[in-house]
């Protein structure tokens, strides 16, 4: 075996990521989308995939060098259907389970969000944007050359990731395949969401139908006949509802909600909803924890996590985030719950056959980034069956993440992660770098993270915690950061430094680091505000200012109620939780790194840092990202992603070594 080396940046072209997998309704097959990082075309690319479980093979079935999302079987098992920007707008495409090359079947002006067959499989519903006024095409033809004013009338006028909206819907249409005509279902000035169907006439869906889009944070649930067109509205509470699936006998339905009662740091749960009685029911009221993920990473593309998947009229599977990891948790319509695959792993896609009961899964490990795993659910057996990375794992020295738990303000255990250096040696003194999450209702998991595996293999110790605020430890440790920014979550980060210190003396208190992103970089901006022990600080895609931010983010109006609890009326408190409020106490050397087109933290939060440090001569840099929104970490351009990771790198050895 050819001795290892450490992790490089560029090692992003080197990971591929698998997600969205789906059972053919025989529960013999399953394709799966498969996503890789292409270095000559500086994109990703993701094709789609088929295991048969008969020849436990895995094939590729496309070969296009684009994007192929939502992978979904015909219920005759003949046929799939997937979204992909070939023709630079998502399309809806159809391949044969035979093979062959798949058909584009729509030819739509905006993206197609979504689509799934009809149950006759000879029918494809579909989702598709329109914008409320459109020109016609002569005015188009005329005027396509010179530039016009946007006018705006409501708050939510851009979004990160889009730039300045258009006003526009969401609507349903139907296509029927043998024809290829299309009708429209549901339009109008309000957002329609296909769900699941009942049924061959009928459907669920849902709206956001409201007189003020602004602060609509609220979805209603129908059922549509589309026999005589008529709908029946399923009461819920105010909320989200998502993930829909209809029980195999067509009586029940099981789907997600995230109520109102913490805003955005509510616990999302699964509700049963009963068909002939009406009655609607929490079945994970007992759950101290939310459904679905809410893991931090940087190399999953395109996850699909389902919500709760039937396996028989009365038993179905369902995601959770609990203790740093999302596992699978098994439920019943008696409400009778247990986590059917418990281990310290990150679940981020699943799909579930009833009859040969078996689960489909895409996993990430601490130290494996991300693979197709096959569940036997009454054994527990659980076996991979692709081997994607194997590569890239055979060829680098990866750091196996040390689980830690501490106790910290208010006696409340925090927990998290502490990696050594990849080229640690006995008697040898290292820096450190404390890592911290955005969200900040997010939490850190026992997932793969290239970006901590590459500070390690620059010879940098790594930590990484959960404090008040992050998911995964029950509905009171997520909600308490809320109007509370930089006291507790603060404390919770800085005792996990002291944790750390005292129990690892070969680590440099002298050389300690500080980095993060969205919130992260809000704490990062208040930590140096309020303690001189890092040496070096990059902070990304930050908050400075919580008064500005309320005008300029595309969530600003709102997440500052949310969030701080306060709004233009309470200027002081707004102040108070401003990192700029403390740069007078800055010592420390603070990189500033931000992104162009990031309508989430804009830029003119970092901006005004800058300015600030450098008008009082603080030690700063400002690095300016192009092309890029708030996720470049993630999804940005590959080589972005790598010019960033290089640019912490870069200020830590500066300051540190």
């Amino acid at each position: 075996m050819t001795e290892q080396r450490y992790v490089h940046a560029e090692d992003i072209f080197k990971i591929d990521s698998v997600s969205d997998p789906r059972f053919s309704p025989d529960g013999q097959e399953v394709v799966f989308v498969k996503t890789h990082l292409d270095e000559d075309e500086n994109k990703y690319v993701s094709n789609l995939f088929h295991y048969d479980l008969k020849t436990n093979k895995v094939s590729q079935w496309t070969f296009g060098q684009d994007r192929v999302t939502q992978p979904r079987w015909s219920a005759d098992g003949e046929k799939v259907l997937f979204l992909s920007n070939r023709e630079e707008k998502n399309q809806v495409y159809i391949i044969s389970r035979n093979g062959g090359e798949a058909k584009k079947y729509t030819d739509e002006k905006e993206s197609v969000s979504y689509a799934h067959f009809a149950l006759d499989s000879n029918q494809v519903v579909y989702q598709v944007s329109v914008p409320i006024e459109e020109s016609n095409d002569e005015e188009k033809e005329e005027e396509k050359d010179l530039p016009k004013p946007t006018v705006i009338n409501r708050m939510k006028y851009k979004a990160d990731g889009a730039g300045l909206l258009k006003e526009k819907y969401q609507e349903i249409r139907l296509l029927e395949l043998k024809t290829e005509e299309e009708r429209t279902l549901k339009s109008g000035q309000q957002n329609y969401v296909f769900q699941t169907w009942i049924n061959n006439h009928s459907f669920v869906y849902t709206t956001d139908e409201d007189v003020n889009q602004d602060f609509n944070f609220n979805h209603n649930v129908y059922i549509y006949d589309l026999k005589n067109n008529q709908d029946t509205e399923i009461k819920t509470e105010e909320g989200y509802a998502l993930n829909f699936n209809v029980s195999p006998n067509g009586e029940k339905l099981l789907f997600v909600h995230m109520g109102r009662k913490y805003l955005n740091a509510t616990h999302a749960e699964v509700y049963l909803y009963d068909f002939n009685t009406g009655t609607l029911t929490c079945m994970t009221e007992s759950l101290d924890a939310p459904v679905g993920d809410f893991a931090a990473a940087d190399t999953q593309q395109q996850a699909v996590l389902q919500g709760a998947i039937w396996a028989s009229d009365q038993d179905f599977y369902f995601p959770v985030s609990d203790q740093g990891n999302v596992y699978l948790y098994y439920g019943n319509v008696n409400g009778e719950i247990y986590p059917a695959l418990h281990q310290d792993f990150h679940i981020y896609g699943f799909d579930i056959d009833g009859e040969s009961q078996k689960a489909i899964l895409t996993i990430s490990k601490p130290t494996n980034p991300s693979e197709l795993y096959l569940l036997d659910i009454p054994s527990g057996e659980l076996t991979q069956v692709s081997d994607f990375n194997k590569e890239f794992m055979d060829e680098v020295e990866l750091v196996e993440p040390k689980p830690i738990t501490y106790t910290s303000k208010d006696e409340w255990t925090v927990r998290g992660w502490f990696m050594k250096p990849a080229n640690y040696e006995e008697g040898k003194q290292y820096p450190m770098v404390l890592n911290i999450h955005g969200g900040p209702h997010a939490f850190y998991a026992n997932t793969f993270f290239h970006e901590m595996q590459y500070l390690a293999a620059q010879g940098y110790a790594v930590l990484y915690v959960n404090p008040r605020g992050s998911h995964s430890y029950g509905q009171e440790f997520v909600d308490a950061v809320r109007g509370d920014y930089g006291n507790g979550d603060y404390q919770d980060i800085m005792n996990g430094v002291d944790y750390i210190l005292e129990e690892y003396d070969w680590i440099d208190k002298n050389r300690l680091g500080v980095t993060g992103g969205s919130y992260g970089g809000f704490m990062t901006n208040w930590i140096v505000g309020h303690t001189n022990r890092f040496k070096g600080a990059v902070t990304q895609r930050s908050i400075s200012n919580w008064i500005s931010f309320r005008g300029v983010s595309d969530i600003g109006y709102y997440f500052n109620e949310w969030q701080i609890k306060a709004d233009l009326n309470d200027l002081d408190k707004l102040w108070k939780h401003s990192p700029i409020a403390y740069v007078d106490h800055i010592e420390t050397p603070l990189k500033i790194i931000h992104n162009e087109r990031d309508f989430r933290c804009p830029m003119e939060q970092a901006e005004q840092l800058f300015i600030a440090l450098k008008h009082q001569k603080k030690e700063t840099e400002f690095v300016r990202f192009p092309e890029a929104d708030h996720n470049l970490s993630r999804t940005g351009k590959p080589n972005l992603r790598i010019e960033r990771l290089n640019h912490i790198v870069g200020w830590f050895n500066d300051y540190l070594k």
